[in-house]
């Protein structure tokens, strides 16, 4: 369910004797470049409720309080949307999160990860709800970052297909970019994803497919899984009453091999995580062939097989990598209504580089001032007022 900012609702309901009231639970943000790290602190969040309301800022107070966002507000909404542990999404929600908010929407408390949001004059815009003891914390993935990504596609490294320590100037660059030049903040910055069978067993759905399911398969990169990702698998999900949709993950070397360039951003850990993230999907098979196989298909029991309508690579014999699926008449190109591709989005990153670059600098500058003034506070006698420095400049 999608609602907007200016909606009301109302889920007061008559308890009975015994009956178990429902937690509703509150996330915002601008899920900007939507990857696992916010799918996880969705998932935390959900955890600690029963029923999820996130909020998504529209481009208007991102671009006042942030910069320039990299995808339209459409384009987040739907990409929130299509993550399996929210139930309701609320399209043009306020910057600064206030307890007028969470009563609005009848949410108990608001969760958000243990770094901080400010708003452009420095404020926390967590302040009124933490003072009302209305706050929650989960834990910020280690890992990943949007400016992590948006690194990866302007600096075109293969750094992050590696398990190995990152290459020196892929370490100096992610360094570097857009920092405040003084110092770096703890919350804006570059770590490695070490990816662990827990994590996958917390995304994975778990479920087994049923008799009368329709197991569909579909197979790809799905590099930085982005919306054109969600508008395919969405009408892939439209074709059956009680779909299974299985999607097949190629490793790094077969997506290099086909994509070129630095392709895939994501390394397949990566990328194995965001799309078990979509509510579209019951399985991942990670490291898939590129060909669909008759034993790949006999193995899982596949009724259909699915592609978009981008173009399909000969396997490296030069055969079509279809040939089987298309053989049995099982076979069915989707057009997903969306062209938006990985490619796309590079070129948008690498269009806009500078105004990215400078966002991200404003960012870590104001997050080092508060940074700066908590350790002062921490210093200074009870009762002493401590005065904030403004923002290095870049």
């Amino acid at each position: 369910m999608i609602r907007n900012g200016h909606g009301t609702t109302d889920s007061s309901k008559n308890l009975g004797p015994g009956t178990k009231r429902t937690v509703r639970v509150w996330c915002d943000g601008c899920y900007d470049m939507v990857h696992y790290g916010h799918s996880n602190q969705l998932r935390q969040a959900r955890a600690m409720g029963d029923y999820l309301v996130v909020g998504v800022h529209n481009d208007e107070e991102i671009a006042k309080h942030k910069g320039p966002p990299v995808f339209t507000q459409e384009e987040r909404y739907k990409m929130v949307q299509a993550i399996k542990w929210v139930d309701e999404i609320v399209a043009g929600a306020p910057y600064v999160t206030a307890l007028e908010t969470l009563d609005k929407y009848n949410c108990d408390f608001c969760v958000h990860g243990n770094d901080i949001t400010l708003t452009v004059d420095g404020r926390d815009t967590y302040e009124e709800v933490k003072k009302a003891g209305r706050y929650r914390e989960c834990k910020r993935t280690q890992g990943v970052s949007t400016t992590d990504l948006v690194g990866r596609m302007l600096l075109m490294t293969k750094a992050h297909h590696s398990s190995r320590e990152l290459p020196s100037e892929y370490q100096e660059y992610t360094d570097s970019f857009g920092k405040c030049p003084r110092s770096h903040s703890p919350w804006t910055g570059v770590s490695q994803f070490l990816q662990t069978s827990q994590k996958i067993i917390q995304f994975a759905s778990g479920k087994e497919p049923e008799p009368g399911d329709t197991i569909i398969y579909v197979a790809g990169a799905f590099d930085l899984f982005h919306i054109g990702h969600v508008s395919f698998l969405e009408k892939v999900y439209q074709l059956a009453e009680r779909p299974y949709i299985i999607a097949g993950l190629h490793f790094d070397q077969e997506v290099n091999h086909y994509k070129g360039k630095n392709y895939p951003i994501m390394n397949v850990h990566e990328r194995t995580l965001s799309v078990l993230a979509c509510r579209y999907v019951a399985e991942v098979v990670i490291g898939a062939p590129y060909a669909v196989t008759a034993n790949l298909l006999d193995h899982f029991k596949v009724d259909l097989v699915c592609h978009g309508k981008t173009e399909v690579m000969p396997d490296k014999d030069g055969s079509d990598p279809y040939k089987e699926p298309k053989r049995r008449g099982i076979f069915r190109q989707i057009d997903s209504g969306n062209d938006l591709t990985t490619d796309l989005i590079v070129q948008r990153i690498i269009k806009n580089r500078l105004e990215y670059e400078a966002r991200n600098q404003k960012k870590e500058a104001r997050e080092l001032a508060v940074l700066e003034a908590i350790k002062k506070r921490e210093a200074m006698p009870e009762g002493a007022a401590v005065q904030v420095e403004g923002p290095c400049e870049a």
